[in-house]
């Protein structure tokens, strides 16, 4: 099969789109398929083929308000691509700017179009003062997702969202995590050491994310206040970095930085717990890779965590918006310790039933089923 993707985000950028790409683009390639991915040009470079597939570039701007984020229009180059790769189908990703072309495209090849849906535009533009930009952001997703033959979706409760939008032919694209890169076995005494701020003894809770208005961060720093003798890593970067850091200021708070690899893989290990209160997430990808490190997962009680987290038996979830929730459940795990490693072993058992390949197979159906509707 050869299969195209239009995607807004690659490498070098990371983030759970990007993530769930490159071990999709690997397990492609290891079941014999071909692919060709068309994604934005970054200052930084990038590479030019990922496991073997070859990655065209297209120029494109930063935006505003989260610069690492490319707007990148399609061009006639890109056309010249596709025609000379020769899709069996095109795969939008997450389409908005580069991937307002895809129905174009299929359509000229005569091919059909998938689209996955991976993040929730239109509220993300309230959290980015563009809220005028909400209800336009709703009728754009509906228009172009409805110009494919499937549509997929990365969680049940992203499945339910776009029903209720009136978006058709939606398909589960499930969830997979790399347990063999990500697992207690990476547990570091000198992570500990690094992301608790020299006091390994102390109790330790991480973050892994973008840091961004849109993940809620700010609320750690109240249930912080709650929690004498408990450290907080923040591991990732983005455009709330300097903000966080000054609302984070003179409280036991490590900002780590991007991280990536066996170093992200420690220091997800060498938590006693891992937290995430964003309520706007399609995913969950950092709480799949902190039960795969054997790291009971305290989460906000919405979306996609819902569907990661097995409350009372893998995490806790707790009352979204709600700081003392929030406090009580980090405080409940970490003063018991049986429960907590008991959670642990559960975590991980939970991960290891998800892998990519299984997740690559259920797309491929996805894919058969599209082309059975040329």
């Amino acid at each position: 099969m050869r299969v195209a993707f239009l995607t807004e985000t690659f490498l070098p950028a990371t983030d759970g789109v990007v993530t769930r790409l490159r071990y999709t683009l690997q397990e492609l390639a290891r079941l014999g398929d071909e692919a060709l991915v068309v994604a934005p040009r970054y200052p930084e470079g990038g590479p030019d083929s990922f496991a073997g597939h070859r990655i065209f570039r297209v120029a494109g701007i930063p935006f505003p308000p989260y610069p690492q984020i490319r707007l990148a229009p399609a061009n006639p180059g890109v056309g010249r691509a596709l025609r000379r790769f020769g899709p069996d189908l095109i795969h939008a990703v997450n389409p908005y700017i580069l991937g307002m072309a895809a129905p174009y495209y299929a359509r000229r090849l005569r091919v059909p179009l998938v689209a996955s849906y991976h993040t929730n535009v239109a509220a993300y533009a309230r959290f980015y003062r563009l809220g005028f930009l909400h209800r336009a952001a709703r009728l754009y997703t509906r228009a172009i997702h409805n110009r494919a033959a499937v549509n997929l979706c990365t969680s049940a409760a992203t499945m339910k969202y776009l029903r209720g939008e009136g978006i058709h032919g939606l398909r589960l694209w499930p969830q997979g995590v790399d347990c063999e890169l990500f697992g207690p076995h990476r547990a570091s005494g000198d992570w500990r050491e690094r992301l608790s701020g020299g006091n390994p003894r102390d109790r330790l809770i991480v973050f892994v994310g973008r840091l961004a208005p849109e993940k809620g961060i700010e609320q750690l720093r109240s249930a912080l206040e709650k929690l004498p003798g408990v450290r907080l890593a923040l591991v990732g970067d983005g455009p709330a970095r300097r903000d966080l850091q000054r609302r984070f200021a003179g409280t036991p708070t490590i900002f780590a930085g991007m991280l990536h690899g066996e170093d992200l893989a420690a220091a997800y290990a060498s938590a006693d717990l891992f937290v995430f209160p964003s309520t706007t997430e399609t995913l969950g990808m950092a709480m799949l890779e902190a039960l795969a490190s054997g790291v009971p997962v305290v989460a906000a009680r919405s979306g996609a965590s819902r569907e990661v987290v097995d409350d009372g038996q893998t995490g806790l979830l707790y009352d979204p918006g709600s700081v003392s929730s929030l406090a009580a459940a980090v405080h409940r795990l970490l003063a018991d310790d049986p429960e907590r490693t008991s959670m642990a072993r559960r975590a991980r058992a939970a991960a290891e039933r998800r892998s990519w390949e299984a997740a690559t197979r259920a797309l491929r159906a996805c894919y058969l089923e599209a082309l059975g509707k040329t």
